[in-house]
């Protein structure tokens, strides 16, 4: 056997890293899910201050012995690294100490723009046995099928109506997302919504887009229209409405129809179907009818320039959806 000449063996021990890391990379995701389910942010975010391995085990839900002690320190070092928590000098015997970050202050339980459902949802067996069917999905013939029909035996709306835990999860990813999405669009896009006097938001769950808009124009009417077991004993308010409806059918009439992280999830056959919709229930342009939509659009990198991570953020947001609601979009240009 001939052995490699340095550069042939640095390029084969940084493939085989990059493999291994992209293998283990589960890590890091299983990790934030065991801090989130320990406390571990809300924990750090109670003490004011620093928290030494020790004192930051005392205060945990768990035993304080050697095991725990040991494994809560690799946890920690995986979440620092990740940029999830930062470590500074806690008390005059310079022992380390845990902080938060920017980002694991969107995991406390108690802050309005928590992240927390999202990444519970995410991470949920239910959402993550389909990816294991991803394959055997792609060998099918079956265009009508997805990995989540192929881990569940249903659609996943189906398995939704029969899950009130997964419909209450879901509740709880689209109002964290949008507390985050609609402050923004209120604070720096709020003349898209002056001079309307109704809007029905599409899709939103239980209404938190809705709910913020209402309070912010008290002259509008909005209207939530999703799924009746969805919008199921959610209450109203002075300006405030709850419809129950299928959106291919029909959408209540308005000035102007929000259409917040609903296309990505259909074709483009039935996106048109969904537009034609709206169309059909808002005045002309020229009267002051408008389709407001607020959605992920996908970069592209021959033409514009961004992070890396966003753009790796972007891809995953086009891929997830693919598990649970496929729908052929033709040929996509590279």
């Amino acid at each position: 056997m001939t052995l490699p000449n340095d550069n042939m063996t640095r390029e084969m021990l940084a493939a085989q890293a990059h493999i291994w890391n992209h293998t283990f990379s589960y890590i890091n995701s299983m990790s934030l899910k065991c801090a989130i389910e320990l406390g571990i942010p809300d924990t750090i975010h109670s003490n004011g201050r620093a928290m030494t391995l020790s004192d930051f085990v005392d205060a945990l839900p768990i035993n304080n012995n050697a095991k725990t002690m040991d494994y809560i320190f690799r946890l920690m070092r995986i979440l620092i690294h990740a940029g999830f928590f930062n470590q500074t000098k806690a008390n005059d015997k310079e022992e380390d100490g845990y902080l938060l970050t920017p980002t694991s202050r969107l995991l406390l339980k108690n802050e309005p723009l928590s992240q927390v459902p999202f990444v519970q949802t995410e991470l949920d067996p239910n959402f993550m046995d389909p990816w294991h069917s991803l394959s055997k999905w792609i060998k099918s013939d079956d265009d009508s099928s997805t990995p989540f029909v192929i881990a569940h035996g249903k659609p996943l709306f189906e398995y939704d109506e029969r899950q009130p835990n997964i419909n209450r999860q879901f509740n709880e990813i689209m109002a964290s997302d949008s507390r985050l999405v609609i402050s923004v669009v209120i604070k720096n896009s709020r003349g898209v919504l002056e001079g309307l006097k109704s809007l029905v938001d599409v899709g939103d769950g239980t209404g938190i887009v809705a709910k913020v808009i209402a309070d912010a124009f008290l002259e509008m009417n909005c209207i939530v229209f999703d799924l009746p077991h969805v919008i199921e004993g959610c209450e109203g308010t002075k300006n405030l409405s709850y419809v129950g409806g299928d959106m291919f059918k029909f959408i209540p009439s308005a000035d102007a129809i929000l259409l917040k992280w609903v296309l990505h999830d259909w074709s483009d056959e039935e996106c048109i179907k969904i537009l034609k919709k709206c169309k059909e229930t808002i005045p002309s342009k020229e009267k002051g009818g408008k389709v407001i939509i607020i959605d992920m659009v996908l970069m592209d990198r021959n033409l514009e320039k961004g992070d890396d991570k966003s753009y790796e953020t972007q891809l995953f947001l086009d891929s997830a959806p693919v598990q649970c609601l496929y729908h052929p979009v033709g040929p996509v240009p590279l």
